[in-house]
């Protein structure tokens, strides 16, 4: 396994975040965010640097990685999309509307497209419920979702 080495505005950023905290272990989640957002996956690699960087072991960072949906072991496309289907969003439409986009794509929930630009997941609840169907793309929430609004999205992402 090759080794994982962060950039020098990585470094700065790293320093700033763990000073935040009074254990090391609490900076754990904002550095796997700044991992995922930079390589679109938290490899073995980069989670033994996480490790090194917060004093505990790499089974650590793995066992706190997995917990949370958010976080890829696997390469995603440059655009997550994670569409709620909690019971608001069931209600409103979101399986048709998942199913709509998944075609749109030209692939099926949980892969990426070939050119590495989408994955589409499934997500429990984005806690937007008023705003049911709801489908989150990278940070960015959109809300009452039609299929029109799922075009205009896709086709405003470079």
């Amino acid at each position: 396994m090759s080794g994982f080495t962060f950039s020098d505005e990585q470094e700065k950023e790293i320093t700033r975040i763990v000073a935040k905290y009074p254990f090391k272990k609490s900076a754990m989640l904002p550095l796997l965010t700044l991992v995922q957002r930079a390589e679109r996956e938290v490899s073995p690699a980069a989670m033994v640097a996480i490790s090194k960087k917060l004093d505990c072991s790499p089974a650590y960072v793995q066992s706190v990685m997995s917990f949370y949906t958010m976080y890829h072991a696997e390469k995603v496309g440059k655009y997550m999309i994670l569409f709620c289907i909690n019971i608001s969003c069931q209600l409103n439409g979101c399986d048709k509307l998942l199913e709509y986009t998944a075609g749109k794509l030209g692939i099926t929930v949980g892969e990426t497209t070939p050119d590495g630009k989408f994955t589409l997941h499934r997500e429990e609840c984005l806690a937007a419920c008023t705003e049911a169907p709801m489908m989150r793309v990278n940070d960015i929430y959109y809300g009452a979702l039609t299929e029109q609004r799922i075009d205009d999205v896709l086709n405003s992402l470079d």
